[in-house]
């Protein structure tokens, strides 16, 4: 998904409210939340933050009516996501979207009721749990390299039947 360099950027974080524990490491933020690390934003209603035993972010945890992320892509591109929650899990390299999810990209769009992210390897799983129980992709053309591509204006056309009958 996203540009590799922001995990290396400082994480900014805006918020209405803060409540912190230093026994569990939790911080939870409350009213118009906005992280941003490099090219990363999310912006949210509520966000929970997990840090891990050397103080490094574990995982965030992000829920609003929508949630909203938003980042540059290594190809160049943009990828923006909404959903009712985006738990983000840094330890485990996973991303997990739930409720009325949309994620938009170069390559096209996906939407469902929950989207699981694998960082590593890229690979995505979706579900249509819920809602209409299906998951809608949208294959934007030249998105699978190598492809022959009609050009976006080109229309099928049929071929016209021989005049007169058959003969």
């Amino acid at each position: 998904w996203a540009l590799k360099t922001d995990r290396d950027q400082p994480m900014d974080v805006d918020a209405d409210r803060l409540e912190t524990s230093n026994q569990t490491g939790l911080a939870r933020l409350i009213g118009n939340v906005r992280i941003t690390q490099g090219s990363l934003i999310a912006e949210s209603a509520t966000a929970e933050v997990q840090r891990n035993d050397e103080g490094e972010i574990a995982r965030a945890v992000l829920a609003g009516t929508p949630a909203r992320l938003e980042q540059a892509l290594d190809d160049g591109g943009k990828l923006e996501a909404v959903a009712r929650n985006i738990d983000y899990d840094l330890a485990a390299g996973v991303v997990v979207l739930t409720g009325a999810v949309e994620i938009a990209q170069p390559q096209g769009t996906i939407r469902g009721e929950r989207i699981t992210y694998t960082l590593e390897t890229g690979q995505m799983v979706g579900d249509g749990e819920g809602g209409d129980g299906r998951v809608r992709l949208r294959i934007n053309p030249g998105a699978t390299k190598g492809k022959d591509k009609a050009p976006a204006d080109a229309t099928p056309t049929a071929t016209p039947a021989p005049a007169g009958g058959s003969g």
